[in-house]
């Protein structure tokens, strides 16, 4: 389903193991590819409630960002990638 979504993207993408959340495999294996692929690497992250790592990786000039998930069971999946990433200054406490 997600491979549908995001076609171009995902050409050639080496198939892990599908799921409803996305295309999954072992973290270096989908973090090798992004890096090869699209010179994207990690720029922010953050755990989940249910104990996952949550991580943005971008190219440089921000061309193109992926979401992914690494599980507490240790399997990283896709969860949503695009194109044109802008890094935006927080203003906590200011009406935006």
């Amino acid at each position: 389903m997600i491979a549908a979504l995001l076609g171009p993207f995902l050409l050639g993408w080496p198939l892990g193991t599908p799921t409803m959340a996305g295309i999954c495999d072992k973290r270096a294996e989908i973090t090798g590819l992004l890096k090869r692929r699209y010179e994207e690497a990690p720029v922010a992250l953050g755990v989940t409630n249910g104990g996952g790592l949550v991580e943005l990786l971008t190219s440089e000039n921000g061309e193109t960002w992926t979401l992914i998930i690494t599980y507490p069971n240790g399997l990283t999946c896709l969860m949503a990638a695009g194109e044109n990433w802008e890094s935006i200054v927080a203003q906590f406490g200011e009406d935006s």
